[in-house]
């Protein structure tokens, strides 16, 4: 009895360790910087949260709000350009990636309002040539490919996508072509780059002009958006574009060409007419609310950036931060540090 009381204890004893050494590689894989983030006490500012946000490894921050009732606010911290010491200006122009889905996405709802295209068309029905390289292309519809329900590959998935940066001479869609399906045509949800870059060449298509001067002619001019470009081509002085800077890489990305670019500002009063029905009218708003959403973020190599419209506080904030690393870390802290944000927003309306 007394061997097999020896053999218990010895058995507890190594179950112990392991149990204490799995405690410590828990510990040691637990991502410390989002915990730290989160459980910082909330400033009562906004500009002191902003400020707070440069802990934790940004090199710049523009926070942009507007409150019903009140006067638009700008925020700034770190630096727009950090080789030169220039202090971050809230009015400064950025790169906005995927928040430009919901440009397209307004565009593709009036153009469906205006009888100019039809949501249930194919693929094949504007883009005949793809028929043998794109799989499905037949089944694949307009109003799929807003929702993210194609099936299509994503092009920025592929790793030769990356390996040619930057794609200047590049048809960024043939990263796409000639791939297996994800999934069986409306039968999943699937976010692809690929869905709206065939949607901007639908509008093309349509149209006979740009995507850019439709979104002129049917979003900016309307809304007087005049600090917001189709590309860098486009932008007077390259210095008014916020630097953007990737952990790791002593790299500045401002002057890589990577799609829409606009201030805060400019993203603001759009979601703002986006969420409240100044910019469509009330069967456009009926066609959209059917598609796509009302906020969206936005990541590129040195620029990610938040924009939503918060219904409870009647508020608009969007956040630029100008650094990335695309492991998901700075991506996780835009989150938090926005929603710390609408916190002390919240905060102030129930004083």
């Amino acid at each position: 009895m007394g061997h097999t009381n020896k053999k218990s204890g010895k058995a507890k004893q190594i179950f112990r360790i392991v149990l204490l050494a799995g405690t410590f590689i828990s510990l040691w894989f637990v991502p410390w910087i989002l915990v730290k983030a989160w459980i910082l006490p909330l400033p009562n500012t906004v500009q002191e949260q902003v400020n707070q946000s440069l802990s934790h490894g940004f090199d710049g921050v523009i926070v942009y709000v507007d409150e019903a009732g009140k006067a638009p606010a700008y925020y700034a911290a770190g630096y727009h350009n950090k080789e030169e010491k220039t202090p971050a200006n809230p009015k400064a122009l950025f790169k906005i990636a995927s928040i430009s889905k919901l440009y397209v996405a307004v565009a593709i709802t009036k153009l469906a309002h205006e009888q100019r295209l039809s949501l249930d068309q194919s693929l094949v029905d504007y883009f005949p040539e793809l028929e043998q390289r794109i799989e499905n292309a037949n089944n694949i519809t307009v109003r799929m490919l807003v929702k993210h329900r194609s099936g299509i590959p994503n092009f920025t998935d592929n790793p030769k996508y990356w390996e040619n940066q930057p794609n200047t001479n590049i048809d960024v869609l043939d990263y796409a072509l000639d791939l297996p399906a994800n999934f069986q045509p409306d039968q999943d949800y699937g976010y692809s780059n690929t869905n709206y870059l065939l949607l901007s060449r639908i509008i093309e298509n349509v149209t006979g002009k740009t995507r850019q001067d439709y979104f002129k002619k049917e979003i900016f001019t309307p809304l007087e958006l005049n600090n917001t470009y189709g590309s860098l081509k486009e932008v007077k002085n390259i210095d008014n574009v916020m630097s953007g800077y990737y952990v790791g890489l002593d790299v500045d990305f401002k002057t890589e060409e990577q799609g829409m670019i606009a201030t805060a500002e400019d993203v603001g009063t759009f979601l703002r007419a986006l969420n409240d029905g100044t910019l469509l009218n009330k069967d456009e708003m009926k066609i959209y609310a059917s598609l796509y959403e009302f906020n969206h973020g936005g990541l590129a190599a040195g620029y990610q950036c938040l924009a939503e419209y918060h219904e409870d506080i009647d508020a608009v904030v969007v956040q630029f931060m100008n650094t990335t690393d695309f492991e998901g870390y700075q991506w996780n802290l835009l989150q938090i540090t926005h929603s710390r944000v609408v916190k002390i927003l919240r905060k102030a309306k129930d004083i």
